[in-house]
C-alpha cells in the first residue's frame, strides 16, 4: 500500500520515507491538503497531513468521495479538522499525542530572550559593522515574575527553565500540576497573571475556551513592559487588539511563532508575493515583536517522535487496533485487507 502525505517539508522528506521503510511505501508532498488540492489524494486509503492541513466539511467529502478511509495528523493540535463530519464519513483519524515538550518550551525561551535582549536588531546591525548598543538595553530574568497560562508537558518544561533563571513562578490552568507546585509555582486566577507577570507565556490548547483569552481586555491589563510569548496557538491572542497596544508602544517584546491566520502563509514562500493581511503586515513593522513561521516543534528529536508516532497509528489502523492517538470513530475499527 501506498500513503501520500500532504505538507512534507524537505527536511522531513528523508526522515518519514526511512520510517516508513519495510512497512509501506509513501509519497510526500510539499503542497499542503485543501479543497484545492484535495482531489491528489483520490485512490489513497490512507493520508497523512501536516497542521496546517485544511479537513473542513468540503476538503473531508472529497477525500471520502475519492476513497480515503484513514487521516493521520502529524501533529498534537487537531483544530484544523472537522471531527463530526470525520466521524459522520466514517473516517479514522489520528493525531500525535506527545512529542519532546522541550522542544516548544526551549524556543519559547529562545523567543523571550531574543526580544528581551534585541538580538533581531543587534544581528541586523552588525551585519552592517554598526556596533553600537543604543537601543539593545535588557533586562535581567531573574528575581523576575514569570506567568505560564497552562502547565501541561510543555508548561513545566517552560516553568523548569524559568526556575532555572530563579523567576518568581505563576500559573494558571484548569487543574494544577503538582511538579510545578513543587518548584514553587503559585497559581492565581487569569488576571492576576496578567496584570503581575512580567512575562507571559501561552501553552495552552486552541479550543472554543481558550480562544482569544488573550483578548483586549487581558491585554490592557498586563504591565507596559511586558514580554509576552505564544509558541501554542495563534487563535490564543487576539492578534488586532495586540496590533492596537503595539501601536501605542506598549510591550518590552512579543514573540509570536504561531499566528491565527497563519493558514496559507506559514511554512510557505511569499517573499515575491504581495501578501494582502494587512494584520501580520501591520505585526511585522513593529521593532519589538518577533515572528517565526510555526517552528517551535521543529527539532530532530521532536520531529522523529511524531513521525514514528504516525507510522505506529497507520499500522495500528491496518491491524484494527485503537490507541490513545485514535480521535474518531468512537469504536475501533476491524482488521483491513492487507
Amino acid at each position: 500500500m501506498e500513503i501520500l502525505a500532504f505538507g512534507v517539508q524537505s527536511d522531513e522528506k528523508p526522515l518519514i520515507e526511512k520510517a516508513f521503510e519495510g512497512h509501506h511505501e509513501v509519497r510526500c508532498l510539499d503542497v499542503f491538503l485543501n479543497e484545492d488540492t484535495a482531489p491528489i489524494a483520490a485512490g489513497y486509503e490512507i493520508i497523512s497531513t501536516s497542521v496546517n492541513a485544511t479537513l473542513n466539511n468540503r476538503v473531508l467529502q472529497s477525500l471520502a468521495a475519492g476513497g480515503t478511509q484513514m487521516i493521520a495528523q502529524r501533529s498534537t493540535g487537531f483544530n484544523n479538522i472537522d471531527l463530526e463530519v470525520a466521524e459522520r464519513l466514517g473516517l479514522t483519524v489520528a493525531r500525535v499525542s506527545y512529542y519532546s515538550p522541550y522542544s516548544v518550551a526551549e524556543f519559547a525561551w529562545t523567543l523571550a530572550m531574543a526580544v528581551n535582549r534585541r538580538i533581531v536588531r543587534a544581528s541586523n546591525r552588525t551585519r552592517d559593522f554598526d556596533f553600537r548598543l543604543d537601543g539593545l538595553l535588557g533586562r535581567d530574568m531573574r528575581g523576575r515574575t514569570v506567568g505560564v497560562l497552562g502547565t501541561g508537558k510543555i508548561g513545566e518544561a517552560f516553568t523548569r527553565i524559568a526556575h532555572g533563571f530563579g523567576m518568581n513562578l505563576l500559573g494558571w490552568d484548569v487543574a494544577e500540576n503538582p511538579d510545578c507546585a513543587a518548584l514553587g509555582m503559585k497559581y492565581v486566577d487569569k488576571d492576576q497573571l496578567f496584570a503581575e507577570a512580567d512575562l507571559i507565556s501561552l501553552h495552552v490548547p486552541l479550543m472554543p475556551a481558550t480562544e482569544h483569552i488573550v483578548d483586549a481586555a487581558a491585554l490592557r491589563a498586563m504591565k507596559d513592559d511586558v514580554i509576552l510569548i505564544n509558541s501554542s496557538r495563534g487563535g490564543l491572542v487576539d492578534t488586532k487588539a495586540l496590533v492596537a497596544e503595539l501601536r501605542e508602544g506598549r510591550f518590552t517584546g512579543v514573540g509570536l511563532d504561531v499566528y491565527e491566520a497563519e493558514a496559507g502563509l506559514f511554512f510557505l514562500d511569499k517573499s515575491l508575493e504581495i501578501v494582502d493581511d494587512d494584520t501580520l503586515a501591520r505585526l511585522v513593522t513593529f521593532p519589538n515583536v518577533l515572528v517565526t513561521s510555526h517552528q517551535a516543534y521543529y527539532t530532530v528529536d521532536a520531529v522523529g517522535q511524531i513521525i514514528d508516532t504516525t507510522v505506529r497509528n497507520v499500522l495500528d489502523y491496518r491491524a484494527g487496533r485503537r490507541s490513545e492517538n485514535v480521535l474518531v470513530p468512537a469504536e475501533a475499527p476491524a482488521p483491513s485487507a492487507s
